[in-house]
């Protein structure tokens, strides 16, 4: 399944254009990278002419919604709903329709390329135009590689009158480029309440427990796990979860129950446990006073950064507005790549990722050359490279 609309492009085609620029400098996925420019153009060079394809492991980006607005920005605060007309442009978000999925569209075939094999995406985008997004997703990525849309929850319940229930979520649609990408399983603590619900039962030590099936679904006709265990087989069409001689460890440990009618069951302890499994609800409200418009949480970027990349992985924000994914890199130990086209986006990303690391200062900054269009029509761009070594380059 797929969208057909005016001016879609083909696949092969997208692919075909070659950058008209260069980066100032080789670069490599050891490094940590900010690009200030038109992020189509970055990404033509970082899949043409750098040694960074197939070699990110995450990437995540919170696009333009199609809203039709202008985001502000002043030395007080970003805009959100409010705006001055003293304050600052950050950015415009006026593609609407055909031309947005295209917009869009072009940089996510793009963006495929530079993933790695176990390469997860993220994109942040709301209820109004996600639906379509979604099936551009599913051409580019494959539905079989679809994960989660994952449910924001972004703001408290609002009393605005309108014929219309209140929105409050946002969606992050979750793909993967193959079966198998870097999955560190998330898990939340359990509290008090999980714990009196979850494991009512109390052993001799005072601890609480649970107890489950020591079989699962699925009969296997010559594997151990159809065998006998304590002179019974397991129940028809169900194999023990493990191998019978594992399960009289079990036993002889203490960790299987008998009921009384002499049915074993696997016990669970609450404090051996990491937590619940995290579900597709995501409560991570936005900044009540951000610094720059629509900057999300960073106890969301996170969560991402810490589930689907592992430490040294390359993780990729190219819409990457005040920096907070390339903050959440790199304090979890990540390398990262941000692009923006705002030069204030680039301004308060600077601050930002040098105030919130002590050892990145302003006294390290040193000068690189100037990114140059090949085309007489183009302006300058600008390129920052930072290493994980308190060293930062960035532009004059």
């Amino acid at each position: 399944m797929e969208l057909t609309y005016n001016g879609k492009k083909s696949k092969k085609e997208i692919l075909g254009i070659l950058p008209t620029s260069y980066f100032s400098k080789p670069i490599s996925e050891k490094e940590n990278i900010l690009i200030n420019g038109d992020n189509l153009e970055a990404l033509r060079i970082l899949v043409h002419n750098s040694n960074l394809k197939g070699k990110i492991d995450l990437i995540y980006i919170d696009p333009p919604f199609a809203t039709n607005g202008t985001f502000t920005i002043s030395e007080e605060r970003a805009s959100t709903i409010s705006s001055s007309k003293k304050d600052e442009i950050a950015y415009t978000d006026n593609l609407l329709g055909e031309k947005f999925l295209e917009f869009l569209r072009e940089r996510l075939i793009l963006a495929r390329e530079l993933l790695s094999e176990r390469g997860s995406i993220y994109l942040h985008i709301d209820y109004k135009i996600g639906h379509y997004v979604k099936i551009i997703m599913d051409e580019i990525f494959g539905t079989k590689n679809f994960r989660n849309d994952i449910t924001r929850i972004k703001c408290n319940p609002k009393n605005f009158s309108r014929k219309a229930y209140g929105n409050i979520k946002d969606l992050i649609l979750f793909y993967s480029k193959a079966s198998n990408p870097i999955w560190n399983e998330p898990f939340i603590p359990f509290s008090d309440e999980d714990k009196t619900r979850l494991y009512k039962k109390i052993d001799e030590q005072g601890k609480f427990y649970t107890t489950v099936p020591l079989h699962a679904p699925g009969e296997t006709k010559d594997g151990v796990t159809g065998g006998t265990f304590r002179g019974m087989l397991p129940p028809k069409g169900r194999h023990w979860r493990t191998s019978p001689a594992e399960l009289e460890k079990l036993d002889e440990q203490g960790l299987i129950e008998w009921s009384k009618n002499g049915v074993p069951r696997r016990k669970i302890f609450a404090d051996e446990q990491k937590g619940k499994k995290l579900q597709d609800i995501w409560d991570f409200k936005d900044y009540q006073y951000p610094v720059y418009p629509t900057e999300k949480n960073l106890d969301l970027l996170k969560l991402i950064v810490q589930t689907s990349s592992n430490p040294e992985s390359l993780v990729m924000d190219f819409f990457c507005g005040s920096g907070t994914t390339l903050i959440a890199a790199q304090e979890l130990g990540r390398n990262w790549i941000g692009i923006d086209k705002s030069e204030k986006a680039i301004e308060v990303t600077r601050k930002k990722i040098t105030k919130e690391n002590s050892s990145l200062s302003k006294a390290d900054f040193e000068s690189v050359n100037l990114l140059e269009k090949q085309d007489q029509n183009s302006h300058n761009e600008n390129i920052l490279v930072m290493q994980k070594t308190p060293k930062v380059l960035v532009t004059a």
